[in-house]
Parts: C-alpha cells; sequence; structure tokens
C-alpha cells in the first residue's frame, strides 16, 4: 500500500483539483493506496470538503485537529497514522505534482534506494530576495550541522517504512523534518523538477515565517551558535588585553594620556549589543530545551474516520 500524507491548512479552493489529479494518478499505477489529509485547524471549509471526498471514496481519511498545531505537527501526525508500505508527503496546492510518483515508486521498488526526494532546480515565480535568502540558508546550515539538506529540497518525498519508522522514532516536539529527513540517513534518491506555481488559493508562508522556520532549524541541529559565541569572548579578551597593554606602554613610555572617551561609549554600546545578542541566542537553545522537558503533545485530533487512530502524541 502507498500512504499519501496531506497536510492542509485552509485549503478549500486547492482541495478538489488535487485530490482528482493525485486519484487519477494513483488508480493508474494498480497499487493499493490510501489519501491521508490532515487537517490542521483550518478556519475555512477545508473540513467540510474532507468530509464529503472520505464518504464518496474509501481511500480518503481523514485527521482534523482541535486547533492549528503547524505543517510540522501535521506531517508527524500522517507518519503516525499512515498504514502504507510506501509512504509520501505531498503539499494540497499542486506544487507537488502528482504525476512524479508513478517515476518515484520505480526508482524505490530497485532496491538501490530508501528514499525518493524532489528537490526544485529553479525558484521560477518567487520573490527573488526570498530565493536569496533561502539559498544562503541552505548553505549555512549545512556547513554548520550534521544535515544533510539539498538547495531546492521539498517535503514532497516517497519513503519506505523503515525509513518512517525511523523518523517517527525522533519524537521530539521541536521538529524541523528537513533536517530529521537528512539525519536519519538512509540512501536517497533526488529527483529534479521545475517550479510550479499554486492551483489555487495563497501561500500561508510569508517572508518573517520562513526566518523562524529557519532559525528553529539551525537550533535544532546545530550547536555552533554557542561555540561560537565562546570563540568570538574569548577573541574579544585577547583583545582587550592587547589594548591593555598597548595603552600602558604608551603611557609608560609617552607619557600619552589615555583620551578618545566617544570612542570608548561606542565601543561599550557594542560589546553591550553583542552580549544581548548572544544571551537571546542562548535563550533560543533553553526555550527549546523547556519545551521538550514539558512533554506536550504534538496534536490533538479532535475529529477523524481513521480506525484506531492516535488521536494524541
Amino acid at each position: 500500500m502507498i500512504s499519501i500524507i496531506v497536510p492542509c491548512y485552509n485549503e478549500e479552493e486547492a482541495l478538489p483539483i488535487f485530490y482528482q489529479e493525485c486519484s487519477a494518478v494513483l488508480s493508474s499505477m494498480n497499487e493499493a493506496y490510501e489519501l491521508l489529509f490532515v487537517n490542521d485547524g483550518s478556519k475555512d471549509g477545508t473540513l467540510s470538503i474532507l468530509k464529503e471526498l472520505s464518504e464518496t471514496d474509501a481511500c480518503v481519511r481523514y485527521l482534523s485537529f482541535s486547533r492549528n498545531f503547524g505543517k510540522e505537527s501535521a506531517m508527524f501526525a500522517g507518519f503516525c497514522n499512515a498504514k502504507g508500505d510506501y509512504v509520501a508527503v505531498m503539499d494540497a496546492d499542486m506544487q507537488d505534482p502528482p504525476s512524479l510518483l508513478p517515476q518515484m515508486l520505480e526508482i524505490l521498488r530497485t532496491g538501490e534506494y530508501d528514499s525518493v526526494a524532489t528537490r526544485r532546480v529553479d525558484r521560477a515565480g518567487e520573490p527573488p530576495l526570498r530565493s536569496w535568502f533561502a539559498r544562503q540558508f541552505y548553505k549555512l546550515i549545512n556547513w554548520i550541522s550534521d544535515a544533510d539538506i539539498v538547495d531546492g529540497a521539498r517535503d514532497f518525498r516517497l519513503m519506505c517504512r523503515e525509513m518512517v519508522d525511523a523518523i517517527l522514532s525522533m519524537s521530539e516536539y521541536n521538529r524541523f523534518s528537513k533536517g530529521i529527513f537528512g539525519w536519519v540517513g538512509f540512501r536517497t534518491y533526488w529527483l529534479p523538477y521545475e517550479n510550479v506555481e499554486r492551483v489555487a488559493g495563497q501561500t500561508k508562508w510569508s517572508f518573517w515565517k520562513l526566518f523562524k522556520y529557519a532559525v528553529d532549524g539551525i537550533i535544532n541541529f546545530s550547536q555552533t551558535p554557542l561555540s561560537a559565541m565562546f570563540w568570538f569572548g574569548m577573541g574579544m579578551v585577547a583583545i582587550s588585553i592587547l589594548v591593555l597593554i598597548f595603552l600602558v606602554v604608551r603611557r609608560a613610555v609617552f607619557g600619552d594620556p589615555v583620551a578618545g572617551w566617544a570612542s570608548t561609549i561606542c565601543v561599550i554600546i557594542f560589546i553591550g549589543g553583542m552580549q544581548t545578542f548572544f544571551l537571546g541566542v542562548m535563550g533560543q537553545y533553553i526555550a527549546k530545551t523547556y519545551m521538550e522537558t514539558k512533554h506536550r503533545p504534538h496534536y490533538i485530533v479532535s475529529e477523524t474516520n481513521v480506525e484506531e487512530p492516535q488521536k494524541i502524541r
């Protein structure tokens, strides 16, 4: 069986289009399948559409959260409740083309790979500034962490059951799936495709949300910021000692008074700003640790047609 996990948040316009296209492709593959939709606290008619689809198609299953928990939680809920031997994650906006699924399954069945992941070869239709920041993020996180994330990587991938089980074993509360996919390893084939724009509706990812998501990814998969703060502090101590020696020697040899109060104030403000920034970075790590220790559930399901669902995890 093939399980398709589809996180949904206010996707009433795109859902009918996605369902028709995806179900047609899956039917043509002559494989048993399930479409597992996860309604992430949508405020529009998404849940009503999912109920209608489930009544007319036995392959449609849905989970509906009690509120918006975020895409990461929706994906995790899908992994927890998927029954397939092969599991895929797809967006409902058609930016993940269902037409790629037959090719992805064929590659997996060769036995050479455990996962087929997709990546965009271009960013057509995306604002240039946003594209530039995205490319820099991929370079940065691959440099400072063990996560293997390819530039242009999408969440859209088809995985074997062993890889899904490995992902489920990482039950951390603060999740960054792109990093988790790379961290668990397994043999991955990267399938390139040209960027596809949304068929309907508007993206839920603003620049600020993407920025926070990027920060979460760095904090979750790298201790480099903490190490950088340590070495920066050591460097500043060394510089201050050298400057102090220089001032003492100048005063003793040349008798020059120590001047430059304005520059001194600027240095104090700079150091104070850096200390505040570093405290903020440390606060991010402490906050993540705090949330992990609370052991709150990743999601809460309020409605579903899935048999024996994991409603809270």
